[in-house]
């Protein structure tokens, strides 16, 4: 398990990097680094909750790196709260935001940035739940 951990604790650093990179960029400059449209929830950007489940799983790895506790369910609900999140965002951005698109939004890494979490959190969920 120990080994597994090192992966999520990878995954969510990047995580972490890149939804506060978005973050910064969006509470600092008011725009989307990466001109595509921002998505919000709750009137709150949804990369800033992007940040807080990143944030959140990267810290429980890293105690379940450095001590004896392992939080193996917190990690899974975790990934999974992500899967859900930043799914719904990724699918809304790929399907039904491509007039977004025709008012001039583009995607600078081809796909949306939701989409990008959501890979890192369904990765992080296969790694947790494999045996």
């Amino acid at each position: 398990m120990r080994k597994r951990m090192w992966w999520i604790f990878g995954l969510s650093l990047f995580g972490v990097l890149f939804a506060g990179y978005l973050s910064y960029s969006k509470l600092f400059s008011g725009t989307c680094s990466l001109t595509e449209g921002c998505s919000y929830f709750l009137g709150v950007p949804t990369c800033f909750y992007g940040l807080g489940i990143f944030t959140a799983i990267f810290l429980f790895a890293c105690i379940s790196l450095f001590s004896k506790l392992i939080f193996r369910k917190t990690i899974v609900a975790l990934s999974f709260l992500g899967i859900l999140f930043s799914g719904y965002f990724a699918v809304y951005e790929l399907f039904f935001a491509p007039l977004n698109i025709l008012n001039g939004a583009s995607y600078d890494l081809l796909l949306p940035s939701c989409a990008y979490g959501l890979f890192a959190f369904i990765v992080v969920f296969w790694i947790v739940v494999k045996k």
